[in-house]
């Protein structure tokens, strides 16, 4: 996979951009506050159609702009792509793919694939289970466009019964039992699909993650990652009719892959808690670097590496040993000090006050 160009207009604070990429290494430079993370975080929308900021659609739209166009030449194994989408601060987002209009923008799904490192990605370890969920929910994406699906269909159920729980009041009527049985019944059917997906990308990460875990640190280090819901045992059917009472007098859904957890664990003990800021920072690449080996493998097609500002939050060790991990393939890096010293790309690009220059 392979990044040409990129236009923009009214995407973030660029009215008008124009970048062209290098098909190895090509290094965004520039001030803190100049857009270097925009330039970044647009080629990342066309991945997976959203902000890998967390960023809500109306925030990527430019102040008094109503749409932001994103736009980008790309080649994949041979062949030319032209990607883009509209984003509307106020209504439905479109795209197109070779200037052929897609019936929904989340067809484009696929066509462009980005693995991003961020200073951010330090919350994979230290974060909240939810952003380990999410890890793993968007590395199922770029394994294939139907996760995508998946995941909705679980959230739409999810929606539909917490709402039925709280308007229950904490009460179990014969209609709500029936209409309970109907949502349990697709919460099931969702959930153990994505649940044992899940499982089963843990499963291809893990040794991957172990050595790349052991380049990044440059030391050996006993690394696990585990996706074992506490439910599996009994199957979600029954741990959601066990928790029914719960979940009805606290109009929640406790159970399911919603509330799952990504176990990681350096030497033994839970990363979160107990290894050390360098050692989840390691960890955190490394799961980044995991992650792009099994798409690529399962893929045949290796994605965009962008890595947005990662050497600002590493010491120079780790910040040769991250650029020595690096697999073959096209890096965009965004950087606002001096490039490490092992960094030698093949187009510079130079940000400022929202324009982009060759440099």
């Amino acid at each position: 996979m392979q990044l040409r160009r990129l236009w923009l207009t009214d995407f973030r604070g660029y009215r008008e951009a124009d970048a062209a990429f290098d098909p190895g290494l090509t290094a965004v430079l520039g001030p803190n506050g100049h857009g270097k993370t925009n330039l970044l975080e647009a080629i990342g929308y066309l991945a997976t159609l959203s902000s890998f900021r967390g960023a809500p659609n109306e925030a990527l739209v430019r102040a008094g702009a109503e749409r932001a166009i994103v736009r980008a030449e790309a080649d994949r194994e041979g062949r030319d792509l032209l990607l883009e989408a509209e984003i509307v601060a106020n209504g439905r987002n479109r795209a197109q793919l070779n200037k052929q209009p897609l019936r929904r923008a989340r067809d484009l799904l696929g066509a462009l694939r980005a693995t991003v490192f961020s200073p951010d990605d330090l919350t994979l370890v230290k974060g909240s289970p939810g952003d380990r969920r999410r890890y793993l929910d968007e590395t199922l994406v770029s394994l294939h466009p139907r996760y995508d699906q998946m995941q909705s269909d679980l959230d739409r159920v999810l929606r539909q019964r917490g709402a039925l729980l709280k308007q229950s009041g904490g009460r179990l009527t014969p209609e709500v039992e029936l209409t309970l049985d109907v949502f349990d019944a697709k919460l099931v059917a969702a959930g153990e699909a994505l649940a044992s997906a899940r499982q089963n990308l843990v499963g291809a990460l893990e040794p991957v993650l172990a050595d790349a875990y052991d380049q990044v640190a440059q030391q050996a280090a006993e690394v696990h990652a585990t996706y074992d819901p506490p439910w599996m045992a009994v199957g979600l059917a029954d741990a959601l009719l066990a928790s029914r009472k719960d979940d009805l007098r606290r109009g929640v859904s406790t159970v399911g892959p919603h509330r799952d957890e990504l176990d990681l664990v350096i030497a033994g003990l839970p990363s979160r808690t107990h290894a050390s800021q360098g050692e989840q920072r390691s960890l955190a690449l490394a799961l980044r670097l995991a992650a792009h080996h099994v798409v690529t493998e399962h893929t045949d097609s290796s994605p965009v590496l962008l890595l947005d500002d990662v050497f600002s939050e590493l010491d120079p060790e780790r910040s040769d040993a991250l650029l020595r991990s690096l697999p073959p393939g096209q890096t965009i890096l965004s950087t606002a000090g001096g490039l490490p010293a092992g960094a030698s790309p093949g187009a510079v690009l130079q940000v400022r006050d929202g324009t982009v220059a060759p440099g």
